[in-house]
């Protein structure tokens, strides 16, 4: 049921973008620039779609993870240990992470709070990346001993 409810939205959707994209093409670059009537009529309900159709696959993931870890206890077990791990990583990343007080080139300043966050987002990256790339080689050369 919820499958065939995903479909029918989906359909809606597609029609709904497909028209609109056909009406903004139709309309030309310089109309829609010089004409804040036209960007309100037809480029606002195109971001509207846009967002609606977002929202509607973040939902719809977000169920069938949900419906789908608790349908075995297996996949449970392995999602939160999964899920601690990432947590692990986003922790030690914060540790590592300085965070500076930064002045940027418009004049602004970026707080050494959010310097830190991004800081420990790139070292998560880089910590995932190597575990990544790690999990690839070791499979390989496991395959290459059978």
């Amino acid at each position: 049921m919820l499958h065939k409810i995903l479909k029918i939205i989906a359909l809606i959707l597609s029609i709904l973008g497909a028209v609109w994209l056909v009406r903004i093409l139709m309309t030309g670059d310089t109309a829609i620039e010089d004409s804040v009537d036209l960007q309100n009529g037809l480029v606002t309900p195109f971001i509207y779609i846009a967002y609606a159709a977002f929202a509607v696959a973040v939902i719809f993931v977000i169920v069938f993870v949900i419906k789908n870890i608790f349908s075995a206890g297996s996949s449970l077990k392995g999602t939160l240990i999964g899920l601690g791990a990432f947590l692990a990583v986003v922790v030690v990343s914060y540790l590592l992470a300085s965070g500076e007080e930064t002045p940027l080139r418009d004049g602004g300043t970026i707080s050494a709070s959010a310097s830190r966050w991004v800081e420990a987002g790139i070292y998560a990256f880089y910590i995932l990346a190597v575990v990544a790339i790690g999990a690839m080689v070791f499979s390989g050369v496991k395959k290459l001993a059978k």
